[in-house]
């Protein structure tokens, strides 16, 4: 009997010195956001439905970095030290703080514009050695398009971050489309979302519509810039679907973000099941069901400017006496 019971005895240290070894987060998702605005917040809706689903054994640890890099970079050291399984990076800054720290385990990226600009993977053709994920690569040109058409504009304003490495990427489009089709190009840069109100301020009477990528910090002060607009009678065309159904733009052609979190979060089952990050290159959306074209009927009407049918028409989503109606 004595010799029994100490059998089972060395039985239970050996099994606790076992479990203290074991990483404690084993089954654990970490997720960072840059910041909560619309699109950010599908994204990360769609990404958590989609692993609820796929692998509900897992749970998972949301954060969002308010906007802070100093913020992004503790979360990703939180992560890092808490052993998560696999770390998900919402938006540039939160992706890049993430794969600067977690070497030892897969990074997932989402809403990322230019994975190899923002040094995150060396080729859109591959991802890297522990990273891979989904690009929003917005369709720069033809949102600038949709706002000549419904305005004809000679001066186009731009406000976005200047710490953004994605939005100084399409700033430099937005530049070469306008020196390509003889517009003068004006923009106002701001460090964080408290300056939005002051940057369309500083540019409003200098221009004959703006419009927004998919600036993080701006999006999330988007408010206060589309009512200055609106008191200025200025178009607005932004590349985010998500708030331009709640936040009175005149319009929006981009992805539809939640649709982007839910094949993020395919990537992530993906590499969980033992895919190497290094053979998914990134993700850029192309299938018509992956964009939504947004048009603000009682905007248009406020600023003055008669939407012609062929975009009603073309439109997915239309906000008319203060209903919105999808088709």
């Amino acid at each position: 009997m004595h010799r029994t019971r100490m059998f089972f005895v060395v039985l239970a240290i050996i099994g606790m010195v076992l479990l203290s070894c074991a990483p404690k987060n084993a089954k654990v998702i970490g997720v960072a956001k840059f910041v909560s605005h619309p699109a950010l917040d599908a994204i990360e809706k769609g990404i958590v439905d989609e692993l609820s689903k796929s692998k509900p054994d897992y749970k998972i640890d949301l954060q969002n970095a308010n906007a802070d890099m100093n913020t992004a970079a503790q979360i990703a050291q939180r992560f890092k030290q808490g052993k998560v399984a696999l770390a998900v990076g919402i938006a540039t800054p939160t992706a890049q703080a993430l794969a600067n720290q977690i070497k030892d385990r897969p990074v997932i990226y989402s809403a990322v514009t230019d994975p190899v600009s923002a040094g995150l993977v060396s080729s859109w053709d591959k991802g890297g050695a522990n990273i891979t994920g989904t690009s929003d690569m917005t369709p720069v040109r033809e949102q600038l398009d949709l706002l000549r058409s419904l305005k004809d504009v000679k001066r186009v304003g731009n406000i976005y971050s200047s710490g953004e490495a994605n939005s100084v990427a399409i700033a430099a489009i937005v530049k070469q489309y306008c020196q390509e089709n003889g517009l003068e190009y004006v923009e106002s840069t701001i460090t964080n979302s408290s300056e939005a109100r002051q940057a369309i301020l500083s540019i409003a009477n200098r221009i004959d519509g703006l419009y927004l990528g998919n600036d993080n910090t701006v999006f999330s002060a988007l408010s206060g810039i589309a009512e200055v607009a609106l008191e200025k009678k200025i178009p607005v065309v932004t590349a985010d679907p998500s708030s331009a159904e709640t936040i009175p733009v005149l319009a929006a052609l981009g992805y539809d973000y939640y649709r982007m979190g839910v094949a993020t979060g395919k990537i992530v089952v993906r590499v969980l099941n033992g895919e190497k990050t290094a053979e998914i290159p990134a993700l850029l959306p192309k299938d018509s069901e992956d964009m939504s074209f947004v048009l603000n009927l009682d905007t248009a009407k406020k600023i003055g400017i008669s939407v012609p049918q062929a975009l009603v028409d073309k439109a997915k989503v239309i906000i008319s006496d203060g209903q919105v109606t999808r088709k």
